[in-house]
């Protein structure tokens, strides 16, 4: 299937990351700025789901597209959010969003060459996935006075006769930033099915984010558990699919997959279906340390040209310092101990950026900066 591994490339972050951990081991301090996961704990509440499943038994296969419950509970949760009439008959539980998107891609790339619409910069599985599939990225140069978003003229020019879906994200990975409604309403009535990637759904900060589902029934989204409801390492997420394709989706499932892990999605029922209080909580901090790199980014000389509104990143401009990007984010984490992903990492529009992720406590956000601080001062000397 597909060309295989030749045409996946390395995703930098990791590069950076077990760089990083390899410096600890020596004993070296290190800021961590660059990885994308929640700093903070699972909710009690939704860890003690899942122990309870395990001691109820619930160790054994499920259904191949999930248990009913969270199928349902996934349903009753969007419908909630964006007043959708979605049934679970829609739901197909993953384990985690990225096998749900190489799921989506392989029901859509039906020949070599088929086209996939996406901005660039992207998060670097996307283009991974389709070439991996034989499909062709359609790169669109967003513009960073968009907020490095799609605009749906441009999109519409890139629409041809290959075209099978238009890949949206937002909040954005690495941008932070949200999409207009107007924009993604007229992205979806291009009449090109869409694939929403909603992972930062829910860690928006004072404007609403929209989905896909609330402007077209020619969508499919992709979501999870891992970002807002701090559960990196169980694995789950979910599609939402147009009926008509649900059970393509399903039968890959079966082969592929067999079926999610089961006690985990018991925990994934809690998480949708209660209150859980440490989701605001979780909210507050991560708004707290955005709006305190709102000042201090600035300040040494990394700005934004739109305010990101979403996620936990900042993608700020540093082509002044160093025009390549990958040399600069490993010499500040050599001299600053600092760990920060190269924009190059999220595609050729990302070179001259860097990508700082805020998945920290204020008070490492604060050392961090103090750091880059005076290695910019330095010049990039030892601090």
């Amino acid at each position: 299937m597909g060309r295989g591994n030749n045409d996946i490339k390395p995703f930098i972050v990791m590069d950076v990351l077990e760089r990083a951990q390899s410096l600890e081991r020596r004993g070296i301090s290190i800021v961590h700025l660059e990885i994308g996961e929640p700093d903070f704990p699972t909710p009690k509440c939704i860890v003690d789901s899942g122990i309870a499943a395990l001691n109820a038994g619930k160790t054994h296969y499920t259904d191949s597209r999930g248990i009913l419950e969270l199928r349902t509970a996934v349903a009753a949760y969007s419908n909630g959010r964006y007043g959708t009439t979605i049934t679970g008959e829609q739901v197909l539980v993953t384990m985690g969003t990225s096998p749900a998107l190489l799921l989506v891609l392989s029901t859509l790339i039906d020949e070599a060459g088929t086209e996939i619409i996406l901005g660039n910069p992207y998060y670097p599985c996307y283009p991974n996935f389709i070439r991996y599939l034989n499909g062709t990225p359609r790169f669109i140069d967003t513009r960073e006075e968009d907020g490095f978003q799609l605009k749906p003229g441009d999109v519409e020019r890139a629409i041809g006769p290959r075209t099978k879906a238009i890949l949206v994200n937002s909040p954005s990975n690495p941008t932070g930033t949200v999409m207009p409604r107007k924009d993604l309403e007229a992205i979806c009535n291009l009449g090109v099915p869409v694939i929403s990637d909603e992972i930062y759904h829910g860690l928006v900060y004072g404007e609403k984010e929209h989905s896909s589902l609330e402007f077209t029934r020619n969508t499919f989204v992709l979501n999870g558990f891992s970002k807002l409801f701090a559960m990196t390492g169980w694995r789950l997420g979910y599609i939402i699919a147009p009926k008509e394709r649900v059970r393509r989706l399903q039968i890959l499932l079966q082969n592929i997959f067999i079926s999610p892990t089961a006690f985990v999605q018991h925990a994934g029922v809690t998480a949708l279906s209660n209150e859980v209080p440490e989701i605001d909580e979780m909210r507050k901090q991560y708004d707290a340390r955005r709006r305190y790199l709102l000042d201090a980014l600035p300040g040494i000389g990394l700005a934004t040209a739109v305010e990101p509104k979403g996620a936990f990143y900042f993608f700020v401009g540093a082509g002044h310092i160093n025009g390549n990007s990958y040399e600069l984010a490993f010499d500040i984490l050599e001299k600053a101990g600092v760990a920060i992903t190269p924009g190059i990492d999220f595609g050729s529009r990302g070179e001259g950026h860097l990508r700082i992720s805020y998945a920290n406590s204020l008070e490492q956000i604060a050392e961090g900066m103090r750091r880059l601080e005076r290695y910019l001062e330095n010049c990039g000397g030892t601090p």
